[in-house]
């Protein structure tokens, strides 16, 4: 969830490293699509956003689970990702940090947790959604990858008008990101488990 918030230029300088990445979000969140606009615009949103970042519409996935349902369905949730566990056996998995108050996220960072407890794990920052963070890991996130992140994010009509949407504010961060790290721009990172093979 809130894939290019989190991680967009890390995943657009991935893609032009040819790494292999895989995108799963487990709501198109219909239900708080503002009315006028159709039901699974943010499903289409999505593999746009996603393709600006330089991601294989095959291996990007949208689960039907109901926005702010995910508590009652854990059980549910941890078998989506056991499943995903088995068929793409990953060597990094980027989900939302243990910090993020957002209630569906939590069930990803916790069930994301369970699943993927040998593999390394580093969750992503949502700052409107977190408490607090632990910022042990950057990436620094060049001029073209910024743009690409601003630009993929620019795809979500369905939350224009929400302060998070703006480029000054998540140019900012990256810049503030940026300056922890001694770069122009940077994302910032919580590291939950690093594995070393």
């Amino acid at each position: 969830d809130d894939i290019e918030f989190g991680c967009g230029g890390t995943i657009a300088k991935f893609a032009q490293e040819q790494k292999q990445i895989f995108a799963v979000a487990f709501s198109a969140a219909e239900e708080s699509v503002p009315s006028g606009l159709d039901r699974d615009i943010n499903r289409k949103n999505m593999f746009e956003a996603l393709k600006i970042l330089g991601v294989n519409k095959e291996n990007c996935s949208i689960l039907n689970f109901k926005v702010r349902e995910f508590p009652q369905n854990r059980q549910l949730i941890l078998d989506e990702i056991l499943r995903i566990k088995k068929e793409i056996e990953p060597d990094m998995v980027f989900l939302p940090s243990t910090f993020d108050t957002h209630q569906d996220h939590q069930v990803i960072s916790n069930e994301g947790f369970r699943a993927f407890k040998k593999t390394t794990l580093i969750g992503y920052e949502i700052p409107w959604n977190n408490l607090t963070f632990t910022t042990n890991m950057f990436v620094k996130i060049s001029e073209s990858e910024m743009e690409k992140k601003l630009e993929s994010i620019r795809t979500y009509i369905s939350q224009l008008g929400r302060s998070y949407l703006d480029d000054d504010f998540i140019r900012s961060l990256a810049r503030t990101r940026g300056g922890q790290s001694g770069f122009k721009y940077a994302e910032a990172f919580e590291i939950i488990r690093w594995i070393i093979h």
